[in-house]
C-alpha cells in the first residue's frame, strides 16, 4: 500500500495539472450533492414506527407537544437548534425519497356496502331502488358507461358515477356499469336481476338486459353533468333577470342540449332553462347561485325531450357550460415587495395545492412555496420558482413544523383536514404522484403501517406547533372550505390583506377544481385502518380538538369522530 501511495505521489509531482483537475472535480461533485439536498428539500419525517412515544396518541395532553415530537426517531438525536423538518436533514426512514413534491388531494370514500341483504336500507353512499328493464338500442341510463368483466363491483360502479356527478348508477350482466340523471324505463321483477358481480359474488349486478339501479345519495349537485355541461341546480328567477342573464332566446322545442349550445356559442358560462326561454349569463351578485331551490319546482318537461326538465318562468334550471369564466383567471406577481410573510401551512395531504389554486384565482396574485416542485410550476404555479422570502408572492406554502420555521412567518392560514383522509391522500401522492394512487401491494405491505406510525403523530404536532408558535393564525378546515367555499375564501382573502370583489369570488366557485383531483376509479374498496391505528388517531384528534377549543375556536368538525 505504501509503495502504491509513493508511486501516486511521484506521478502527480510530475503532472500537477492532472492532480488539481481531479481535486477540482471532487470538490464540485461534493458541492452539487450538498446543494441538491438543500434545494429540493421538503419536510421529512424520520421513521421510527416502533418508538414508544409514537403509540401514546390516545393519552396525549394538549401541552405535550414535545412528547408527541419524540415519536420521531431523529428528534432525540438532533443537536440543539437543529431543524426538526427541514431541507438540510435527510429522513432516516426506509421509505423512498420524494423530495420537492407537493402533497395534496382528496382521499377515498367510505367502505363498500356489506351485501345485498342490507341494500334496502339507506346507505351513506347510495340507496338501492330496484331492478329495471334495459335495451341495447335505447339505454335506461344514458350517461357514461364502462365494463369490467373480471373485477366489477357495486362500489366501483357507484363511485365512478358519483365522481362524475350522476344521480343514478346501474349494473347489468354482472360486469357493466351505466350512469345517468334519469331512469328511462319500467321496473322489472327482482328475480330478473340475478347475476352475481364479477368482482364480488356477495352482491348482484343486474341480469340479461336488466339493471340493478342505485340512487347516489352523495352525488355532488355542483358536479352533476349533462354531456359537456355541469348541473348547478334549480334557482328562483332573479329580480332583474334581463340584467343578471343578459342573453336570451325563445325556444319552442326546448331541450338541455339546445340551451347549452346556444349559451356556449354566445360565450357565456351559465345556461338557464326557463320553460321555453333559454337565458345566458355569468354568476354575479344579482344571480350568485347560493340559494338552491327544491328540484321539483323545476321539474317541468322539455317540449323536445320528455325525459328532461326545462324549468319554468319562475324557477330556472341552471347548467355550467364549457365556456371559461375569465374574470378570475388573470394572475401576476405582487407589484411591490410584500411587507409581511404569510404562510399557507398544512399537514401533507390536507389540500394545500387546492387552497393555493383558490387563493390565486381570488386575489389575482401568485402564491409561493417553501420548496420547489417542477410539476406544479408546469401546471401554472409560477411562484414555485421564487425563493420563499422573495416577497413577490401573496402567501407561501409550507408543511414545516417547529418553532424556528414557524416564527419565520408574520401570519398564517392553517389548513386542517380529517387525518384519516389526509394520511391516505399523502400515501397516494407518495407512491403514486399528485393524481395517482399507491399500488395495492403498498397498502397491504409494510409501507402503509410504517407510514401511519410515522405520519399520524406529525398530523397532531403540526397543528399544535402552529397554534403555539404562530403569531397570527387563521384556522380553516378543509371540510368547511369544500362545503362553503365562498365564505371561507372571504376569510382567507381578508387575512391576506387583499380586496377581492364579490364577482371575482363567484367566478372562483365555477373554476374551483383545478388540475389536481384524483379520479374515483381506483379508490380503495376497504378500510385500510386497523383498530390499533384508529385508537391512536382518535387520541390525536382529541388532542387537536382540545387545543383548538382552548383558543376559543370551534374544534374539529364532527365527521372526524365516527370511526
Amino acid at each position: 500500500m505504501a509503495k502504491l501511495l509513493l508511486k501516486l505521489q511521484r506521478y502527480f509531482r510530475r503532472k500537477p495539472v492532472r492532480f488539481f483537475t481531479l481535486l477540482a472535480l471532487y470538490l464540485a461533485a461534493g458541492s452539487l450533492v450538498f446543494l441538491h439536498s438543500g434545494f429540493s428539500g421538503e419536510p421529512t419525517v424520520p421513521g421510527s414506527p416502533r418508538s414508544p412515544a409514537a403509540a401514546e396518541g390516545p393519552g396525549l395532553p394538549y401541552l405535550g407537544v414535545m412528547q408527541l415530537s419524540r415519536g420521531f426517531k431523529a428528534a432525540a438525536t438532533m443537536p440543539a437548534g437543529a431543524r426538526r423538518h427541514g431541507p438540510w436533514l435527510k429522513s432516516t426512514s426506509k421509505e423512498p425519497s420524494d423530495r420537492g413534491k407537493s402533497r395534496d388531494n382528496g382521499g377515498p370514500r367510505s367502505r363498500a356496502p356489506r351485501g345485498r341483504s342490507g341494500r334496502e336500507k339507506e346507505e351513506d353512499r347510495a340507496r338501492y331502488i330496484g331492478c329495471y328493464e334495459d335495451n341495447t338500442r335505447q339505454r335506461t341510463l344514458r350517461g357514461m358507461s364502462f365494463f369490467d368483466y373480471k373485477k366489477m363491483t357495486v362500489f366501483r360502479c357507484q363511485d365512478n358515477c358519483a365522481e362524475r356527478g350522476y344521480l343514478y348508477a346501474g349494473l347489468e350482466f354482472g360486469a357493466e356499469c351505466y350512469c345517468g340523471h334519469k331512469i328511462q324505463a319500467s321496473n322489472a321483477s327482482e328475480s330478473e336481476c340475478n347475476m352475481e358481480c364479477k368482482g364480488e359474488r356477495s352482491n348482484t349486478c343486474g341480469g340479461i338486459n336488466r339493471l340493478s339501479i342505485y340512487r347516489l345519495e352523495l352525488a355532488q349537485e355542483s358536479a352533476r353533468r349533462y354531456g359537456s355541461a355541469i348541473f348547478r341546480g334549480c334557482f328562483h328567477r332573479p329580480e332583474n333577470v334581463s340584467i343578471a342573464l343578459p342573453a336570451s332566446q325563445l325556444m319552442l322545442n326546448m331541450s338541455v342540449d339546445k340551451c347549452v349550445d346556444f349559451c356556449t356559442e354566445k360565450e357565456f358560462p351559465l345556461a338557464a332553462l326557463a320553460g321555453t326561454t333559454c337565458r345566458c349569463g355569468f354568476p354575479s351578485t344579482l344571480f350568485p347561485l347560493h340559494e338552491r331551490e327544491d328540484e321539483q319546482l323545476c321539474a317541468h318537461k322539455c317540449a323536445a325531450e320528455e325525459f328532461e326538465s326545462c324549468g319554468s318562468a319562475d324557477f330556472l334550471l341552471v347548467y355550467q357550460t364549457q365556456v371559461q369564466d375569465n374574470r378570475c383567471m388573470d394572475r401576476r406577481f405582487l407589484p411591490s415587495r410584500a411587507k409581511q410573510l404569510v404562510a399557507l401551512a398544512s399537514f401533507p395531504g390536507a389540500g394545500n395545492t387546492w387552497a393555493r389554486h383558490l387563493i390565486e384565482l381570488a386575489t389575482g396574485f401568485y402564491t409561493g412555496s417553501y420548496y420547489f416542485d417542477g410539476s406544479l410550476y408546469n401546471k401554472g404555479f409560477k411562484g414555485e420558482r421564487d425563493h420563499w422570502r422573495s416577497g413577490r408572492t401573496i402567501c407561501i406554502k409550507t408543511h414545516e413544523s417547529g418553532q424556528k420555521e414557524i416564527e419565520s412567518f408574520d401570519s398564517a392560514i392553517l389548513l386542517i383536514r380529517n387525518p384519516y383522509k389526509a394520511l391516505m391522500a399523502e400515501f397516494n401522492r407518495k407512491y403514486g404522484g399528485h393524481i395517482g394512487f399507491a399500488a395495492h401491494a403498498h397498502w397491504k405491505g409494510k409501507e402503509w403501517p410504517e407510514f401511519v406510525a410515522n405520519y399520524a403523530p406529525w398530523w397532531a404536532t403540526h397543528t399544535l406547533d402552529w397554534l403555539r408558535y404562530g403569531k397570527k393564525v387563521l384556522v380553516v378546515h378543509f371540510e368547511d372550505l369544500k362545503r362553503d367555499l365562498f365564505a371561507q375564501l372571504q376569510r382567507m382573502v381578508a387575512l391576506l390583506g387583499v380586496t377581492a370583489c364579490e364577482d371575482r369570488l363567484l367566478c372562483v366557485e365555477g373554476q374551483k377544481d383545478g388540475n389536481f383531483k384524483r379520479s374515483g376509479l381506483r379508490k380503495l374498496e376497504y378500510d385500510p385502518y386497523t383498530a390499533e391505528m384508529r385508537k391512536a388517531i382518535s387520541g390525536y384528534i382529541r388532542t387537536v380538538d382540545a387545543a383548538l377549543k382552548l383558543r376559543n375556536l370551534s374544534g374539529v368538525p364532527e365527521d372526524y369522530y365516527p370511526r
